[in-house]
């Protein structure tokens, strides 16, 4: 619990003890939103365009937070870790040449029949290996690790934004494409970091290889003359020209059919997203759909969403089949051209058969070079994919962060209040993210130990009214003060139930060790969950094993360990008889006697244990406050003692 002036973060409205005061902060050191004229669609593009400018400002976009690994936000071993990579591929192309310049000389030594040079040839070529690969090995390693730690670093800055000021809630509330974040902030940014790791590697790689050996290839195959129509033609470094002719072609063929392979791989991810939300859907929702018997609208859909699936999947294996028949073929044919290119010279006695070995080997690796695209399409599209997705996540997060920041837009002001109360409504207005007005132009005051009930009908606004005062719905304008110091913590309808132990449950969203076992018994029984103290240490998956009631009185005994200065209750015993409502209340009311309580509710009956009621009537362009009645400190209490003796007969 922290101070009222920060937002609730947890689903029951909850904070986590100031340490979530800082997180966005951290994030904005490692973050840097665009401003909102790059993002703003160009009326004089067609669609087609359009999107194609939406995809590159995407991919900005991912560079813009990722590149930042290497700032000085970043890791303090990025830098040493890619100089390290850089020298070691270095390396690795020194290893590559004397593996290629012992070919020839081991294949000049066994046309010379000169068994002493072979045997000494034979022994270098012990360290050689054994050298290449320790660097080989090495330099996996060191990849991996950037990869891992730009991972970690990067996955930390855009979960500390999502969790920041309840903008994984507010994501539910607003359009735009980030839906499943889950599945793209585990999956997709995990891609989105291996990838270019890979690719930048076997870019540095290729170059140097290619480099190197286009070199050696113009010296050991010279100029090839061609005898035609009685004339001498000259071809000047022809094992080099044949190589980088025989790159194009295959990079070319593999651009042309694979060109919708970026756009294949972002649906299937899409789709495959998709398929994991709807399981996991199912999962948490097995009892009410058990007991709606639901299990076949549910298959129907899971049977829909794992077409589409394997829709996609039958796309990109058409991909992947056109791909794989021009890198298999090319494979398959380079070793043989540079032999047949080389034949004429060494059957005329132009070159020794070292030279045309070391001529195979090095147009190997030149063509293993230049060919780096056709082996990796595949994998460049899929990055593609997911640095868009992710993006997609991280501009949605922008969207709500400049509303944060910006006073122009539309975004209720959290302040503290001036005087007595301790929770001030200002000209408060609800609305929607579009503007569409929810509540409009609401004036309450609200003194320390008040218990305030709003009613009216569904749909009038009153959830929504709570969670701005709580802090979880941002859009509108006025202000929601706080008096300074003072704690707030929210239940809502649905209770939220953590994995891990029933202690751990009670005491969220603070460590399950912040209260003895003996407190935490001691308000489960409070509630008239005594008959669970045994198993508080058990970890078991609460959240379907508890009923909604149940759910329910462990909130409260979470409320009555957390002793908040601000509750508030939406619709928070709605899963209760009344009995047991009525027990609730009067223990919240003895337990904390000067808390005060905003409650949302139905139920006429909660009046008993409120001292004043606003009233919220639905009107076109927004529902506006109609009453505001104070119930007076005797009518309630009059009201409650009759309660309890009628429950009491």
């Amino acid at each position: 619990m922290t101070d009222a002036t920060l937002k609730p973060k947890s689903v029951d409205g909850t904070e986590e003890h100031g340490a979530e005061k800082s997180r966005p902060e951290k994030a904005s050191t490692v973050e840097a939103a665009p401003p909102p004229d790059a993002i703003e669609p160009n009326p004089d593009l067609t669609p087609e365009e359009a999107e194609q400018a939406r995809k590159r400002y995407l991919l900005r976009r991912f560079w813009i937070s990722a590149r930042r690994y290497w700032g000085s936000s970043g890791d303090r071993l990025a830098w040493p870790c890619s100089i390290g990579l850089l020298a070691m591929i270095c390396m690795n192309v020194g290893f590559q040449y004397g593996i290629n310049r012992w070919n020839r000389g081991i294949f000049d030594a066994i046309e010379r029949h000169d068994a002493g040079t072979v045997y000494y040839l034979s022994a270098v070529f012990v360290p050689l290996v054994l050298g290449s690969v320790a660097l080989v090995t090495a330099q996996v390693y060191v990849r991996m690790m950037i990869q891992r730690r730009w991972r970690s670093w990067l996955t930390a800055a855009v979960i500390a934004r999502w969790l920041a000021n309840g903008r994984y809630y507010q994501l539910n509330l607003i359009g735009g494409d980030h839906k499943n974040p889950e599945a793209r902030i585990s999956e997709d940014l995990r891609i989105a970091t291996e990838a270019p790791v890979d690719f930048i590697a076997g870019v540095i790689s290729a170059f140097l290889s290619a480099s190197t050996f286009i070199v050696v290839l113009w010296t050991i195959g010279g100029a090839l003359e061609l005898p035609v129509a009685g004339m001498t033609i000259t071809i000047p470094g022809f094992l080099v020209v044949t190589a980088v002719l025989y790159a194009v072609i295959t990079s070319t063929v593999i651009a042309i059919i694979g060109r919708h392979f970026v756009q294949v791989s972002e649906v299937k991810n899409q789709v495959e997203a998709e398929l994991r939300y709807t399981l996991t859907r199912v999962r948490e929702n097995g009892e009410s759909i058990a007991l709606l018997g639901g299990e076949e609208e549910e298959r129907n859909d899971l049977d829909k969403t794992f077409s589409n699936v394997l829709k996609q999947w039958a796309l990109l294996a058409r991909q992947h089949m056109r791909t794989t028949f021009v890198s298999h073929g090319s494979m398959l044919i380079a070793p043989v051209v540079p032999l047949l290119l080389c034949a004429p010279k060494f059957l005329a006695g132009g070159m020794t058969l070292g030279e045309v070995m070391q001529a195979a080997s090095a147009f190997a690796i030149v063509q293993t070079a230049f060919g780096w695209l056709v082996d990796n399409y595949p994998r460049l599209a899929d990055w593609n994919a997911c640095a868009r997705r992710i993006a997609s996540l991280m501009t949605s997060l922008d969207g709500l962060e400049r509303a944060e920041q910006s006073d122009a837009l539309r975004r209720i002001k959290h302040g503290e209040t001036q005087g007595n109360a301790i929770l001030n409504l200002d000209d408060l207005s609800v609305s929607l993210d579009d503007g569409t007005a929810v509540v409009k132009e609401t004036q309450v005051e609200i003194a320390p130990g008040e218990r305030v009930l709003v009613a009216g009908e569904s749909g009038s606004g009153k959830s929504t009214l709570v969670r701005a005062i709580a802090g979880l719905w941002p859009w509108g304008h006025g202000s929601v003060d706080f008096h300074a110091d003072r704690r707030l913590f929210m239940l809502p309808q649905r209770p939220y139930i953590p994995s891990g132990t029933l202690r751990r449950a009670v005491a969220y969203p603070r460590a399950a060790d912040s209260w003895t076992a003996a407190e935490v018994k001691a308000a489960l029984a409070k509630v008239g969950l005594d008959y669970l103290n045994e198993k508080i240490e058990e970890d078991a998956p609460w959240d379907q094993i508890l009923s909604g009631g149940e759910k329910q009185r462990l909130a409260f005994a979470r409320l009555l360990l957390h002793h908040p200065d601000i509750i508030v209750l939406d619709e928070a015993t709605s899963a209760l008889d009344e009995k047991s409502q009525d027990r609730m209340m009067e223990t919240l009311i003895e337990e904390m006697p000067t808390v005060t309580i905003i409650s949302v509710a139905h139920r006429a009956e909660l009046e008993a244990f409120h001292s004043r009621k606003i009233t919220l009537e639905r009107h076109k362009g927004g529902a506006k406050l109609v009453s505001d009645i104070d119930l007076g400190p005797r009518k309630a209490r009059r009201n409650l003692i009759m309660r309890v003796l009628d429950n009491r007969r």
